[in-house]
């Protein structure tokens, strides 16, 4: 049976907080539960809001942002965050340094709980992840996944949803290339991203604006690996059709 519920009465976590703690006091955790967390209150505990005004706007900050209609020292702080800018205008698309393409490098500035101030992703959500799923093995004894979620938009499609962008101990990918469908065809390009599958789900359980709540456990889906890491799901830019269109309508 797969039980799932988010976690109430949780403070509002500010920088240092000890995360781990915080879970292991509300709810009992057992072997193979798979905890699900908001990447804002990773960012929290981790870094914490960083102010506007650490970004100086270069030139070429200053002309997207004219472009864009966008604050320039917000535009700063994706260039600062970001690996490759893939579109300028009329969004910023960028792949940040663990190869994880989203809009504005991620950076939020929605319940971020100072004025003038934004929310930077984790610099490595899969060393964030396997960190607490540790912490968690030392308080608690027991083996468990960990997945840190964002929203991502969809080429193609209306909407965000919740994509997995740090993974600890949880499966990524399942590979049903060269097993048989019902009439006994050997399936040849089933290759399903369940993590990401996971994370939409529990973001439904965590919720977005004034209402949500931070972190979300998942027990008895039996998804837990003893490796995993986020980059599974990545495309290589050489087989990514959508990089490349992008890159010759820049005309490169």
């Amino acid at each position: 049976m797969v039980c799932c519920w988010s976690l109430v009465d949780l403070p509002l976590v500010k920088t240092g907080f000890d995360l781990a703690k915080i879970i292991a006091e509300r709810v009992e955790l057992l072997d193979g539960d798979i905890v699900a967390l908001s990447s804002s209150i990773v960012s929290k505990a981790e870094e914490g809001p960083v102010p506007l005004d650490s970004f100086t706007p270069t030139e070429h900050a200053l002309s997207i942002a004219a472009r864009n209609g966008a604050d320039p020292r917000f535009v700063q702080a994706v260039l600062d965050n970001s690996k490759e800018v893939l579109l300028e205008s009329p969004f910023l698309l960028v792949e940040r340094e663990n190869g994880h393409i989203c809009v504005n490098a991620g950076i939020d500035t929605s319940n971020v709980g100072e004025e003038d101030s934004v929310l930077l992703l984790p610099v490595d959500a899969d060393k964030s992840a396997r960190d607490l799923q540790e912490r968690l093995k030392r308080l608690t004894g027991v083996t468990i996944g960990v997945v840190i979620i964002d929203t991502n938009g969809r080429a193609f499609r209306v909407g965000q949803t919740g994509v997995a962008i740090g993974v600890a101990g949880v499966e990524v990918m399942r590979d049903w290339r060269g097993k048989p469908d019902l009439f006994g065809k050997t399936l040849e390009v089933k290759h399903e991203a369940v993590i990401d599958e996971l994370a939409g789900f529990a973001n439904l359980l965590i919720g977005e604006g004034d209402g949500g709540t931070p972190v979300a456990l998942i027990r008895g889906l039996g998804m837990l690996v003893e490796e995993s890491s986020i980059r599974e799901v990545f495309r290589r830019p050489e087989d990514d059709v959508i990089r490349k269109a992008l890159k010759g309508w820049r005309g490169e």
